[in-house]
This record gives structure tokens, C-alpha cells and sequence, in this order.
């Protein structure tokens, strides 16, 4: 039975990562988070092939006693503190982050992991030169926090496989939606304030363009690649590749719910909140084998989802 890792676990992504390895065979799953963003409530936790952790990867005593006693196969490091908004506000506690990075990366070397799969974000590039973005020539630029631990964090990867031989394959994940998404994204924002037809709040004028990605396909993906030992010392972009403003993403959920919201539009956000993101998914495609779910059909899902629905604290 094969051992795996999986930091962050209870956040939207690392969440539903977790029930897909579950359904794995011969997978045996830790989880480890501290819960400062992530909810317990999202993973299966009574599954018998599951254990969790709360403890804090940037704390070097408390990940090396787990994983010291483990001995893991794989590790998927996904613990971050995320979100834009909250990232700006709190600049040094993402900077911390890089000492999770380095914890778990050194441990990892240490204890005959056979791999490192590391979430990184689209954020690396900053405000992108070319679209849509490809992993080998979009030049790593951002100046936000954030994006400047992702950086790092690629760097140490790659600068483990040099010194110690560790592989690793780096996700650069962009705007992945999904039912255990907080209403600190976009996406949840949105629906959250359209099914109680309270005002969308706009971020500028609402042109900034993003593409979304349905987090069912971004779990295929990242599992595929576990599976078929696919991309082993690479990145790959997991992203969706419609693009839509965020004016037209707004009108659009606004339409689904048969709202009565209407737009309201704020203050641009200081940083972070970049003009246009999209990815060069051709790898990600060439994984799934198949189109990648529509950001109608994705909305559509998440409104007949009645977990989604009570994590809005919304009535269905």
C-alpha cells in the first residue's frame, strides 16, 4: 500500500484532492493542517484509509515527528496561506510559508520519498508578457508576496532534484472553483451574493479576464500524472482555457441564479489582482483526453450541490 502526504488538506483543493487519492486502491492518506483557513468538515474523516493531523508545516517540530513516522511514498505539499485580499493584509505570515516549504522539502530528502508534487500558482508570473501563459516561456515576475513563496518554492524544488536527487513535479494552479470553496474567491463570492440577491461587488471595472477550471478536472489531472508517473521533474499549467471578464463572469451567475443582484463596483484592489490569466492547458488536455468541463456547466453544478449551498450558509 502506497503512503501519501497531503498538506493543506482541508482547504477547496486540498480537500477534494484527498477524496480522489481515497478512491485510489492500496492508498493509505495523511492529511495534515492547521485549520487557520482549511475546515475538517470537508474531508471524509472517517474513512479507513484516511488519518488527520492538524499541526503546522512551518513549525519544523511538529511536521518532522509525523512525518519521521511515517515513511511516505509521495508527498503533495499544498498547505498555503491563500486568498488576495487576505494575503495583501497579512504579507509576513505568507512569507512564512517558504519555512513549510523548506520543512517539508528537507524531510522529504531525508526519510526516501519517492516524489514531491507542489501546488504552486499562476500568480508566479506576475502580469503575464504573452497569453496564454506557457510553463517554459512565461517569465516568473510577481512582486507580491504570494507569488514571490510560490517562486521560491519552485526554485526548492528544483534546486532538491540538483543537490539530492528528489523528484518533484510542480502544478501551477490557476482559478480552480469547486463546493468547498470559501466565499474568499470569486467564484463563491459571486453565487453567495447572487442567491441572496445582495449587490456583486466588483474589484475596479471588472475587465480583468480569468479563465476557471472545474476542480473534478484538476483532480483527474494531478492524480493522472501520480499514476502514470507523468511530468517527473516539470511543471505543468491546470487551468481551464475559456476566458471571461470578470464583468461578464458576474452577469453570467447573475443569469444561472435568476438573481436580482446588481453590480456594484469597488476600489481596485491594491496588488495582486493582475488584468488577465490564462493558461497553456495542452499538457493538462493531453492528461484528461477529454474537454474540460464549461464554466456554465460548472456554476450549474455547484447550484445543485447541497453541501456548496450550506457552506454559503444559504437556504436551498
Amino acid at each position: 500500500m502506497r503512503k501519501i502526504l497531503l498538506t493543506g488538506g482541508a482547504g477547496n483543493v486540498g480537500s477534494a484532492m484527498a477524496q480522489g487519492l481515497l478512491n485510489e486502491p492500496d492508498t493509505y492518506l495523511t492529511v495534515v493542517d492547521d485549520l487557520s483557513t482549511g475546515n475538517i468538515n470537508k474531508l471524509p474523516i472517517n474513512h479507513p484509509n484516511l488519518k488527520f493531523i492538524k499541526a503546522d508545516v512551518n513549525n519544523r517540530e511538529e511536521i518532522t515527528d509525523i512525518m519521521l513516522s511515517n515513511q511516505f511514498d509521495y508527498v503533495f505539499h499544498y498547505a498555503a496561506y491563500v486568498g488576495v485580499r487576505r494575503t495583501q493584509e497579512n504579507p509576513i505570515r505568507v512569507l512564512n510559508d517558504i519555512d513549510g516549504i523548506k520543512n517539508i522539502l528537507s524531510l522529504s530528502k531525508n526519510t526516501g520519498v519517492k516524489r514531491f508534487f507542489f501546488s504552486s500558482s499562476s500568480d508566479v508570473s506576475g502580469e503575464p508578457v504573452t497569453i496564454p501563459q506557457h510553463e517554459e516561456t512565461t517569465p516568473l515576475n510577481s512582486r507580491v508576496p504570494y507569488a514571490v513563496v510560490k517562486n521560491v518554492g519552485e526554485a526548492f524544488c528544483k534546486s532538491y532534484m540538483q543537490e539530492y536527487n528528489l523528484d518533484y513535479t510542480i502544478f501551477r494552479f490557476f482559478n480552480t472553483y469547486g463546493p468547498n470553496q470559501t466565499q474568499d474567491f470569486v467564484m463563491s463570492k459571486f453565487i453567495s451574493q447572487a442567491l441572496q440577491n445582495k449587490p456583486i461587488t466588483i474589484y475596479g471595472d471588472g475587465s480583468q479576464t480569468r479563465t476557471f477550471c472545474y476542480v473534478s478536472d484538476n483532480i483527474e489531472a494531478t492524480i493522472e500524472a501520480l499514476n502514470d508517473d507523468l511530468f517527473v521533474n516539470d511543471v505543468i499549467n491546470v487551468g481551464g482555457e475559456t476566458v471571461i471578464s470578470i464583468l461578464e463572469l458576474a452577469k453570467l451567475i447573475i443569469k444561472l441564479t435568476n438573481s436580482d443582484s446588481e453590480i456594484v463596483f469597488l476600489p481596485p484592489l491594491k496588488d495582486g489582482d493582475m488584468t488577465r490569466r490564462q493558461p497553456d492547458n495542452s499538457k493538462m488536455k493531453a492528461i484528461l483526453g477529454h474537454e474540460l468541463i464549461s464554466i456554465e456547466e460548472g456554476i450549474k453544478k455547484l447550484l445543485e450541490n447541497p453541501a456548496f449551498i450550506e457552506q454559503m450558509n444559504l437556504k436551498a
